[in-house]
């Protein structure tokens, strides 16, 4: 897998989510996210990691659209600064490639734990993974 990391800064993301605890509840938090948004189709969508894979918080997330007013579901804002990204395909066919290539990230870069690790899923092939860096 090639990969080819750079360093950028994102604003800050406003979005809808469903939070869990740890990497282990993903599955459940992205459907409980999509029942409460009634479709994630059209919608950027994230999953954000705050603290360990195994205890810190998981966070499904979904764009906010204008016309958007959901009552049972909790705003948030990912936050923007600096990131290394690193684009990757073909994640689907094996997610644990997620844990792998950002602790490869980590390597390289001096982690701003103040802010979490995101995923971007930018399309069904296409993830676009942000680790927050001091740098």
């Amino acid at each position: 897998m090639n990969k080819k990391f750079s360093v950028v800064i994102i604003d800050s993301i406003p979005v809808w989510c469903v939070h869990t605890k740890g990497i282990c509840g993903v599955e459940e938090a992205i459907k409980n996210l999509e029942s409460k948004v009634m479709s994630l189709k059209g919608r950027k969508c994230y999953g954000v990691l705050t603290g360990s894979p195994e205890d810190g918080i998981y966070r499904a997330c979904t764009s906010i659209k204008n016309e958007d007013n959901f009552k049972s579901i909790e705003k948030w804002i990912i936050p923007g600064g600096k990131y290394v990204r690193v684009k990757i395909e073909g994640w689907e066919k094996d997610p644990t490639v997620i844990g792998i290539i950002f602790s490869d990230m980590a390597k390289i870069s001096e982690v701003d734990n103040t802010r979490p690790s995101i995923e971007f899923y930018r399309s069904q092939k296409e993830l676009i993974l942000f680790l927050p860096t001091k740098g």
